[in-house]
């Protein structure tokens, strides 16, 4: 008994030293991972905000045009063509957690092929915003700028989508750095690309429209030619098959609800924009609600890394066949996500008076961009966890779930919340997010009360 006794806290301190040690190994994988993909997607992201302050600085009608267009491409194709390809982020990295090396070539192709024919009709809608945003009531000038705007953004489309398949084909195989160099490259050209076309040519909005299809292009180009000669590619893209042209059925089948997931988070963001089009003074409205927005979308790409990075991890151990250290790192993913979400909410308060100068030189914008950031550092917090819960599902290859909760919370809460709260109470563009907020605590909530995270990542659910 005695010798019990004494080995009973040794063998509890060896655990324990046990459990530190995976902890602390899967916090420096989680960070190694998301450390790069939070700077190329913020880099990713700071093409479009680039473009739309190169905008803003023409006059408050060419910003409200340029950002009613970003909206309205976002809605319609950008977070189509993102939430396809999320599909890879289940199928290559199991694939690749399951040693089928050849099959994330295979199924890079096939999301290739499917998002750009999908390319195809969204490009027929960016071309008829005009008319659209005047049936849905928008104001005939912003209208017309948007029209313009969406015209010229089209080249971006069909580089978006092909740039969604080849980050997260490499994303599932860990290569991370690539894509953060390549992203921090083609931001610097693009902010000489957007200076030529809108003051050197004089091309004025529709010169930053284009812009972002070329810089998007360019950004393509640099990753296909790293797929093609890497070496770090070399067991993963063999070259062009047929094989990809089948089972295009089964790839379609994970998409759709991937699309689902991603768009019906994106579109409530996005329907801001749009509603702040029929309130009191839409210019002013609109102005600050896309500023907001883009501000969002650019700090949104922290949680958006860490989702993509724990996606890649649970993925990856699921198809190795090791659902306890999936487990763990949705643990670790979640304390990482809090504390990041602290931080970023307490530096948008800090700069709240001065964040508006890099959009607009109207006083009333700023100061009413000033008053928002609060609101939406509340916003980015509860956001950034159900991101990284998101990420789960799609590493899970549990889309249907987070599709459900996605609708349930934004379009049954969130959606009705903005409308009362911007409309009937008269709160106007602080009221659409705060409606906005009060669907994201509930998609949280859900999120976390279905247990995504918690004690089953069974090995059965891993996609076939």
């Amino acid at each position: 008994m005695k010798t019990q006794t004494l080995e009973t806290p040794l063998i509890t301190e060896s655990c324990d030293k046990d459990r530190r040690a995976e902890v602390k190994s899967e916090v420096k994988k989680q960070l190694w991972l998301a450390g790069p993909m939070i700077a190329g997607n913020l880099l990713q992201n700071v093409i479009q905000m680039i473009s739309v302050m190169f905008v803003g600085h023409l006059g408050e009608l060419s910003l409200s045009g340029a950002s009613m267009a970003s909206s309205f491409a976002g809605v319609t194709g950008y977070s189509l063509l993102m939430g396809s390809a999320s599909a890879m982020d289940t199928l290559c990295g199991q694939a690749y957690g399951a040693k089928e090396y050849s099959l994330l070539g295979i199924y890079k192709q096939r999301a290739m092929l499917i998002l750009t024919l999908l390319g195809i009709p969204l490009a027929a809608i960016w071309f008829y915003t005009n008319e659209i945003l005047l049936i849905c009531g928008q104001e005939a000038d912003i209208a017309w700028e948007a029209g313009i705007y969406a015209k010229w953004m089209i080249p971006s489309l069909f580089a978006y989508g092909l740039l969604q398949c080849h980050v997260r084909f490499l994303q599932s195989q860990n290569i991370v750095f690539p894509v953060m160099l390549s992203s921090g490259l083609t931001a610097l050209l693009h902010i000489f690309v957007c200076w030529l076309l809108v003051y050197g040519l004089g091309m004025g909005s529709k010169g930053a429209a284009l812009g972002t299809g070329i810089s998007n292009w360019i950004n393509v180009a640099i990753l296909a030619v790293y797929v093609r000669f890497s070496p770090n590619c070399k067991k993963t893209w063999v070259g062009f098959s047929k094989e990809a042209f089948h089972d295009l059925v089964e790839f379609i089948k994970l998409a759709v609800p991937s699309a689902l997931m991603v768009c019906l988070g994106w579109w409530l963001f996005e329907f801001l924009v749009l509603l702040s089009g029929l309130l009191p003074n839409p210019q002013l409205e609109t102005s600050v609600l896309s500023i907001s927005l883009n501000t969002a979308s650019f700090v949104y790409m922290i949680p958006f890394g860490l989702g993509g990075a724990i996606s890649t991890r649970v993925s990856n151990e699921l198809g190795a066949g090791r659902p306890e250290t999936a487990r763990l790192a949705v643990q670790v993913v979640l304390c990482l996500t809090i504390t990041g979400g602290l931080i970023v909410g307490s530096i948008l308060i800090l700069i709240r008076d001065v964040w508006g100068y890099a959009y607009s030189n109207e006083e009333e914008v700023v100061k009413y961009v000033a008053i928002i950031l609060p609101i939406l550092a509340i916003s980015n917090m509860l956001d950034s966890i159900q991101c990284v819960l998101s990420g789960v599902a799609r590493g899970c290859g549990w889309q249907k779930i987070g599709a459900y909760v996605n609708l349930g919370a934004f379009y049954a809460v969130g959606i009705p919340s903005a409308i009362l709260l911007g409309f009937v109470f008269n709160i106007n563009g602080k009221g659409l997010w705060m409606g906005i907020i009060c669907g994201i605590f509930v998609q949280a909530a859900r999120k976390a009360n279905e247990r995504v995270y918690s004690s089953s990542l069974p090995t059965d659910m891993v996609a076939t």
